[in-house]
């Protein structure tokens, strides 16, 4: 998979949403009056999400990464390696993509706050990727970031369409707008990268560990734009997305899994930190957004380990993982699952800072913390 496009297809969702189908299954099902417009908001979400979600598309065929790796300039000519290409759109409650364009890469601030929140955060994305990674764009080959805002009637969701990133309203009373978070933007756009490069089906382990490296590298987005060190940063994913009114901080918790919301309309917040919690079930394209949250939290344990900037050396760890920046180039299987993941991510450790380092070290008890294990092949 070092360039070769797939010849098969792969089982990636029209839409890869922030929102685990699973919460607004549990609004769509409230009978109390005083939650009837949030109510109805999830139902119309979820009949917009969920007849898509086992759609095949063609998988995207793999930016190559063994030895020099592709330029923009390569083929898009004209393009500068590094720079970004950004158009905001407006769909105006619609459901029709794109919109009507309202900003392009360059021009100022307009009135509406979402299509400046959408045009910051695809910039603060771009940029970390560049500066760490020296990856141009999500498809490492200057492809222009495309957002739609004000998608459907109080759509309660965000997703990476393969194309665009799409931001809906939020009902008011349990979402606000999605642009409001800039991890919630990583996190999407992310989605793109992995596309991109490994591919990951998104189902089951290998579906859970696409939805992880999301969550990472939304945070890290975050972490990177506002200067935040591994002790300073939240570790949330989609703060501020709740109103008030929800007893809860954000979607999930990578240094917690288990602990972002404990609500009596949304429940407790359900994701596993470990192993021995690992939910089997065939819902949400088996709990992609549930079992999620023991990868992310592996992430966090290698990142507090080593203290300092977590878009550094651990990023730099998952990113060699993700991408296949190993000596043999080899790169991650579509269906790779957690223990691949984790013998990815030693094996780039060790490659990028050495057998035996701090940083192989941290990795390895990660893994073993939350129950899995980095020995042997599949």
């Amino acid at each position: 998979m070092t360039g070769t496009p797939h010849n098969v297809e792969q089982h990636w969702p029209a839409r890869c949403t922030i929102v685990p189908p699973y919460l607004l299954v549990r609004l769509a099902r409230l009978t109390d009056p005083r939650y009837a417009g949030a109510a109805e908001a999830a139902r119309q979400s979820l009949l917009r999400d969920l007849p898509l979600r086992e759609l095949r598309i063609p998988a995207q065929p793999p930016t190559p990464l063994s030895g020099a790796p592709r330029t923009a300039a390569a083929t898009r000519p004209g393009h500068r390696p590094g720079s970004i290409d950004r158009t905001v759109a407006d769909a105006g409650g619609r459901e029709l993509l794109p919109g009507r364009i309202v900003r392009r890469e360059g021009q100022p601030p307009v009135a509406d706050l979402a299509v400046n929140e959408a045009y910051d955060g695809l910039g603060s994305t771009h940029v970390m990727f560049w500066t760490q990674f020296q990856r141009d764009s999500i498809d490492g080959a200057g492809l222009p970031l495309d957002a739609s805002v004000h998608y459907g009637d109080h759509y309660d969701n965000a997703f990476w369409n393969g194309e665009r990133m799409v931001f809906g309203d939020g009902d008011g009373q349990v979402f606000n707008r999605f642009t409001l978070s800039l991890t919630v933007i990583g996190h999407e756009l992310t989605h793109g990268v992995v596309q991109h490069t490994a591919n990951l089906d998104y189902r089951g382990q290998s579906g859970a560990l696409n939805e992880s490296i999301a969550d990472v590298f939304g945070s890290l987005v975050e972490q990177f734009a506002f200067g935040q060190s591994t002790t300073q940063a939240s570790w949330l994913v989609g703060e501020g997305l709740f109103t008030d009114q929800v007893e809860g901080t954000a979607l999930r918790s990578l240094k917690a899994p288990g602990t972002a919301y404990n609500d009596d309309v949304l429940g407790k917040d359900p994701q596993p930190s470990e192993m021995a919690g690992y939910v089997d079930t065939d819902a949400d394209n088996g709990g992609v957004h549930l079992n999620s949250g023991i990868p992310n939290r592996a992430f966090y344990l290698v990142a507090d380990a080593l203290g300092g900037n977590a878009w550094e050396a651990p990023g730099q760890i998952w990113y060699d993982a993700l991408t296949g920046r190993t000596p043999t180039g080899s790169t991650l299987a579509p269906n790779a699952d957690f223990a691949d993941f984790a013998r990815a991510t030693e094996t780039a450790a060790a490659t990028r800072f050495g057998v035996d380092s701090a940083e192989q070290h941290a990795v390895t008890t990660a893994w073993h913390t939350v129950g899995v294990s980095t020995l042997g092949a599949r």
